[in-house]
């Protein structure tokens, strides 16, 4: 197993080369402090109104959950960006954009929900008025009104590409 150093040391060689081969860039990302979290709803009722106009949990783009037992942190549920979807949308829906953030084409949808059943963080929603599945895009509005500070937008490393992107970056060579 690496050490921090090593991970540290590798990841900025790859920072090194694909900032050499113009490919750099940094993933916008919402990130979680469960410890912080009080469970009160206010970032799901905020993203439910910006993103649907209707305070509607279950129309938020990103979802709390209760501790499995007591004592335990709350479970938040957010997109971590890293693209896992990507690979199983039959038709190229998910795409990265200029921040890294990955966002569904509407338009290219057809509503498989592939993308939901395959999630490795089940941050990918559904909601039966709507045929699209939902994500979280980093906007940010959870994090103007979280009145702990649990939520944060920040800049990671974007340290690989998917499988489908290294096969849509070959194509277009």
């Amino acid at each position: 197993m690496e050490d921090n150093a090593s991970i540290t040391g590798s990841l900025y060689n790859q920072r090194q080369f694909k900032e050499r081969e113009g490919e750099w860039r940094d993933m916008k990302i919402l990130a979680t402090r469960p410890e912080r979290c009080t469970g009160c709803g206010k970032c799901e009722i905020a993203c439910s109104l910006t993103w649907f106009k209707v305070e509607d949990r279950a129309k938020s783009r990103i979802r709390i959950e209760p501790p499995a037992e007591a004592g335990q942190p709350y479970r938040m549920l957010a997109c971590t960006q890293i693209g896992a979807c990507m690979d199983v949308c039959p038709v190229t829906a998910l795409k990265r954009d200029k921040h890294g953030v990955v966002q569904l084409n509407k338009k290219t949808c057809v509503g498989c929900l592939a993308c939901v059943g395959f999630c490795p963080t089940h941050a990918m929603f559904y909601h039966p008025d709507h045929v699209e599945p939902f994500k979280c895009v980093a906007c940010g509005k959870c994090v103007e009104v979280c009145p702990t500070d649990a939520l944060a937008i920040v800049e990671v490393p974007d340290a690989s590409a998917t499988v489908t992107e290294q096969w849509l970056k070959a194509e277009v060579k």
